[in-house]
């Protein structure tokens, strides 16, 4: 792994920004509030797009010429620009990434007693194509678009300014990458990051591998859902399925279920899954199941297995659009499978991280699912969202992402 020591900030030249103008009528989803600009919203023949280069800064004009903001352009992308100041000739730069960093912060801070979270959610901190993710003493990077890929040296400068962190890792390895043209890569950028850096969460501590785990090697998004989980889990038996490291099954635990089955189809994530429930005191609770979730909820069922909590936190089903049907069928065959396993008056806590299955789409794939299970009639308890440090950009509906249900499914009336 190279080590490479954080250049110091770059200083932007003051100079005017080149227009990018759009189309007639094409500002007004910019006046509304959000940052994405598409191709085919360009004036082409005022700004030909292959004039710009990959993560090159503009400054969009409206088609009556009038200034709406400075954005970072790729020309070879749908998302062909992101909208990063709606002052004129404010650059994406040091300084203003500092001072965007410090509110973050701030809120963060806030909101949560330890040193775990989400620093940094991309449109939602208004820093698009950008995630951070603190650990204690270890902050993990992932940039997903040229513009800022463009300011890596400034981005981590800017993150050991604000908290001197004893590490520091790129984890420029996610595949969105590749729409962008950008490589793929695993850095370490300052300090010698440890196997197992510590997560704590709800009363609970886990460790995670920030080099090698899934994502940035955590999913804070769901905190607050796993804290929900509480009340459900004293005396019960719990399935936690797509466990990973066993976030929800370790916290279940130590709420007082009584066992706790983990499944997943990753033995090393289940191992760590044990070894987290062990550095917790409730190793003699968890037990694991390798093998796909589907495949698992069948035999269980065969064997007449039931549990009186059963988690489905499956990865996204529907990333993109022409998904939609392919990936509503398999949430709702999960969910049916789900139910099937559950005894009498359990519950089951169900969660979508596809943006692309609306709230009310979920729903109707719950409710059938209780139908075909048994022609169950079912109960919504608690409704779940994105934690805190996954704010939601009000203008910007890609932001609000993450669904959960508690429900109970009843015999029909």
């Amino acid at each position: 792994m190279e080590h490479v020591l954080a250049q110091p900030p770059s200083v932007g030249s003051r100079t005017h920004l080149p227009p990018l103008y759009l189309r007639k009528d094409e500002e007004r989803r910019l006046r509304a509030g959000h940052l994405w600009i598409f191709s085919n919203e360009i004036d082409t023949d005022r700004s030909p797009l292959k004039s710009f280069s990959a993560g090159q800064q503009v400054e969009v004009r409206s088609h009556r010429d009038r200034v709406l903001g400075t954005a970072y352009v790729n020309p070879h992308t749908l998302i062909c620009a992101r909208l990063v100041s709606r002052q004129r000739h404010q650059r994406l730069d040091y300084d203003l990434l500092l001072a965007r960093l410090r509110r973050a912060l701030a809120m963060r801070q806030r909101r949560y007693p330890g040193a775990c979270y989400r620093l940094v959610f991309g449109e939602g901190d208004c820093l698009p194509g950008l995630v951070i993710d603190r650990f204690g003493d270890a902050c993990v990077i992932q940039i997903t678009t040229a513009g800022m890929e463009a300011l890596k040296q400034d981005i981590v400068a800017a993150v050991e300014t604000l908290l001197q962190p004893a590490h520091i890792i790129l984890r420029n390895d996610t595949a969105v990458r590749l729409l962008e043209a950008l490589p793929l890569y695993v850095e370490t950028i300052h300090g010698n990051p440890p196997d197992c850096v510590m997560v704590e969460e709800n009363g609970a501590r886990f460790c995670c591998n920030p080099l090698t785990g899934q994502k940035t090697g955590w999913y804070y998004d769901h905190r607050d859902n796993r804290a929900r989980l509480a009340p459900y889990a004293r005396g019960a038996r719990v399935l936690d399925l797509f466990s990973y490291s066993g976030a929800w099954g370790v916290q279940a635990a130590l709420a007082g279920a009584c066992e706790v089955l983990c499944v997943d189809d990753s033995r090393q994530a289940l191992e760590q899954a044990l070894q987290n429930a062990r550095q917790n005191g409730v190793g003699a609770k968890v037990s694991i199941l390798d093998g796909d979730a589907f495949d698992a909820l069948r035999n269980l069922r065969e064997e007449r297995q039931r549990f009186d909590v059963v988690v489905v936190d499956p990865p996204a089903f529907i990333k993109r659009k022409k998904d939609l049907a392919g990936g509503l069928d398999a949430y709702r065959r999960l969910n049916q499978l789900a139910m099937q396993v559950l005894t009498e008056d359990g519950i089951l806590v169900s969660a979508s991280c596809s943006y692309h299955l609306k709230h009310e789409a979920f729903l109707g794939v719950l409710r059938q699912a209780a139908q075909q299970a048994s022609g169950c009639c079912l109960q919504i308890l608690e409704q779940g969202h994105q934690g805190a440090d996954h704010p939601v950009h009000p203008a910007i509906p890609e932001t609000n992402y993450l669904k959960a249900f508690f429900c109970r499914p009843l015999p029909p009336p």
